[in-house]
């Protein structure tokens, strides 16, 4: 779905929401009715119908709207209306033009400096999570929101041979932390593990952990497409993180809602729904936390931030709280959104986090009549379904 934009003239400015199953109100459970609002009150309209208790089952140009005739619901066997179906046309993937690639390879990386290297932990966290920001002066290292880096920690490995590179999302927008253009941030878990009795550091997430300003670093990349935003300016972003998947998401977070990034980016201007869901273990380890709580001040009607902290939350069933208690607990948000063309789901983190996001969705696609393996792959198909799991 594109939507026009508010400077637009005459009657496209109008807006048509559909909708299935009114609840509350004297209009049949199985009709289908339209709302035609102008496009300043498409929001809280939309908000207001969802909270009403209503089944979204589009969002369209008021234009190409009013002029169709309003479809039955499909009936059962039983006479019994059938389950609201997401719109089958997949639009087709959006172009991302000029997005770089392989521009440094690990035989020839670009070697970057250490601008600075903090903590993003509150006292009581559990490990060890820093943002590191790295200069890329000098240089012709571009990148865009939902990228990664390489880098080839200094040292060499057991067999002689120098350290393979490892994969980091990027964290910060384009334009960098700094707005410059020329800085590029990681957020990096420091890896440990017991072997045979022994604490095991990892190697790469050591590194950069331990890495002071001024150091040098080798980068390589940039790499990937799977994690790009949609260019729709009037697109919905669900993201599903836990941990340091939330690098990508803190990225297009500030591409949407950071104050300068938005003077910076003059051809969009978000005016879709970002909704995110991050997974932690203690409160002390919620990542960016004041940046994102700033957006939740600036954009209410924008910006939605649902977390589960499993050890200090607890779920339906009395168990510690992770992401997928929250993905069912929010299902029909999330199913009424993903109904929408204009929905794209992000999920970054660790891979164990598959399964469970899995099992949510299976369940809450099953209580709408579908079949979350037919669906997931037609989201995929239409670009709408991106997973970055390691």
């Amino acid at each position: 779905m594109h939507v026009l934009s508010a400077a637009s003239s005459g009657p496209s400015q109008m807006m048509t929401i559909t909708i299935q199953d009114f609840s509350g109100s004297s209009i049949p459970t199985a009709g289908i009715r339209r709302f035609v609002v102008p496009l300043s009150q498409l929001q809280s309209t939309y908000g207001r119908l969802l909270r009403s208790g209503a089944r979204i089952l589009r969002v369209s140009n008021g234009l190409t709207s009013t002029a169709a005739t309003p479809e039955p619901s499909p009936a059962s066997s039983n006479g019994a209306p059938a389950p609201a179906q997401p719109a089958r046309k997949a639009p087709a993937k959006a172009a991302h033009a000029d997005v770089p690639v392989n521009l440094y390879k690990p035989k020839a990386p670009f070697v970057g400096t250490v601008i600075s290297n903090d903590s993003l932990l509150k006292e009581g966290a559990i490990g060890r999570v820093n943002h590191v920001t790295m200069d890329l002066s000098g240089g012709d290292l571009r990148y865009v929101e939902g990228q990664s880096i390489g880098i080839i920690p200094d040292g060499l490995a057991d067999n002689g041979k120098p350290h393979k590179i490892r994969l980091y999302s990027i964290a910060s927008t384009r334009h960098g932390d700094n707005l410059a253009g020329n800085t590029v941030s990681l957020c990096v878990r420091q890896l440990q593990y017991e072997k045979d009795g022994e604490l095991i550091n990892g190697v790469c997430s050591t590194f950069l952990c331990d890495i002071a300003p001024g150091a040098p670093v080798k980068i390589t990349g940039p790499v990937g497409k799977e994690m790009l935003l949609p260019a729709d300016e009037e697109a919905n972003v669900i993201m599903l993180a836990t941990g340091t998947g939330i690098a990508p998401m803190r990225a297009y977070l500030r591409r949407m809602f950071d104050p300068g990034e938005r003077a910076r980016n003059p051809d969009y201007a978000f005016r879709g729904k970002a909704w995110l869901f991050m997974g932690v273990p203690t409160t002390p380890n919620l990542l960016y936390e004041e940046e994102f709580q700033s957006y939740l001040s600036a954009y209410p009607e924008n910006f939605r931030y649902t977390k589960a902290i499993s050890r200090e939350q607890k779920n339906g069933e009395g168990g510690r709280m992770y992401i997928q208690h929250r993905v069912a607990e929010y299902a029909d948000e999330i199913f009424n959104l993903i109904n929408l063309d204009a929905t794209h789901l992000y999920m970054c983190g660790l891979r164990g986090m598959e399964p469970g996001i899995d099992e949510a969705m299976a369940a809450a696609a099953a209580a709408r009549g579908l079949d979350w393996k037919t669906l997931r792959p037609q989201l995929k198909k239409a670009g709408r379904w991106h997973v970055e799991t390691y």
